[in-house]
């Protein structure tokens, strides 16, 4: 007889969870930042609020973003027109876009690790997916199912309303599942689109404009699996420890509420102060037992949230300029992508390193932190360790 113990043991994976590929996508329609504020004032019927928008402009200059990409197209905004003022009833218009178009895109980054990974898609045995819309029953993670083909014993998990750290929190999630159940093949699927958000302007709830000059829409899809078949599967980097905490005083920094309106947010001040003055914490925790307290020898991979909290987080740390340069890139290229963000840095990250010559996917180092910041105010971090080229 086998005894629970010896069951046990045999269940788990002999090695750290890794990731195996990464596969990134957009919708197509691409809006450029130094244009935007135009089309977003004469699209929303808000022309007359001149004032409003010179502030609209400032902010999308300041952003240090180039461009972002969006489901909403002018069409759909003009046949919708409830989207676009500031406060009308418009959930169920959203929801129905969301529940059919969240999935889909998710779909396309799926297939695009799954292409990259080189296995059969038989091999899923668990499926993670990651929203901040379009909450429904069966949920995005069934649909998706059903759109791939996936095994119908999958095993599922749905995450809705997490924001943007959740980006962090499905990775931890994938190693528990990847290092308890051997030979599980773990896809992760983070689809977010800004149907929920956009609204016209308000004179009076600036909170709202931010969320309109840096919220782009975007998926990312992960497979993390441990004990990599050599020859077969290429490993990128292994994911070594997880922790999720939330800052201090921290209640209302960042919040959203879903209302007949849609999803609206509130955003302190203050948010790249509060990262900034804790991230010290998250890092000695996570990289002390490691023997590490120089934070430019490893390599970063932070959610590019905005401008204001890279930089703060930057000078805080005393970071020299190339530490941030990948998340700074895709902030650039496509704004803020909710959770799906960081596995766009992380991508950039490796392909860069290849592009550079550099002996490992981390830039060339060995250890490097994820970080995923949101709601809360709440900190994901893993450390990684990256894989030689």
């Amino acid at each position: 007889m086998v005894t629970v113990n010896e069951f046990r043991k045999a269940q788990l994976a002999g090695g750290p969870a890794t990731v195996l590929a990464i596969g990134t996508v957009t919708p197509p329609n691409c809006f450029d930042q130094s244009t935007y504020p135009d089309f977003y004032f004469r699209i929303t019927k808000s022309e007359d609020k001149s004032e409003l928008k010179e502030k609209f402009k400032r902010m999308c200059n300041k952003s240090m973003i180039n461009t972002r990409y969006m489901y909403l197209s002018e069409e759909l905004m003009k046949e919708n027109p409830n989207i676009c003022e500031f406060m009308a009833p418009s959930l169920d218009t959203r929801q129905n876009i969301m529940v059919e178009e969240v999935p889909k895109l998710g779909k396309e980054a799926a297939l695009k690790a799954i292409k990259e990974w080189g296995q059969p898609m038989s091999k899923i045995t668990h499926l993670i997916f990651c929203t901040t819309g379009g909450v429904d029953l069966p949920g995005a993670d069934y649909r998706l199912t059903k759109l791939m083909g996936l095994s119908p014993s999958v095993k599922r998990f749905m995450m809705y309303q997490q924001g943007c750290f959740a980006g962090g929190m499905v990775l931890r999630l994938a190693k528990d599942l990847a290092e308890n159940n051997k030979g599980a093949r773990v896809l992760i699927v983070c689809s977010e689109l800004t149907v929920h958000t956009f609204r016209g302007p308000s004179d009076t709830h600036f909170d709202n404009l931010v969320g309109q000059a840096i919220f782009g829409d975007g998926a990312a899809a992960v497979i993390v699996g441990s004990d990599p078949v050599v020859g077969v599967e290429n490993p990128l980097f292994e994911i070594v420890s997880v922790d999720q905490t939330i800052i201090p005083d921290s209640d209302d920094a960042v919040c959203g509420h879903l209302r007949e309106v849609g999803l609206t947010f509130h955003l302190r001040k203050n948010v790249g102060e509060l990262i900034s003055k804790n991230i010290t914490k998250s890092l000695v925790k996570a990289f002390e037992p490691l023997g590490i307290t120089d934070w430019n020898s490893i390599f970063w991979i932070p959610h590019p949230g905005g401008r204001s909290i890279l930089d703060a987080v930057e000078n805080e740390l005393s970071l020299t300029p190339d530490k941030l340069k990948a998340t700074r890139q895709i902030l650039w290229d496509y704004g803020n992508m909710s959770s799906a963000s960081v596995m766009f840095v992380m991508d950039e990250m490796r392909k860069a390193s290849a592009k550079d010559g550099k002996r490992t996917t981390g830039e060339g180092l060995d250890w490097g932190v994820l970080f995923g910041f949101g709601p809360g105010l709440t900190v994901e971090t893993v450390v990684l360790h990256s894989v030689p080229t």
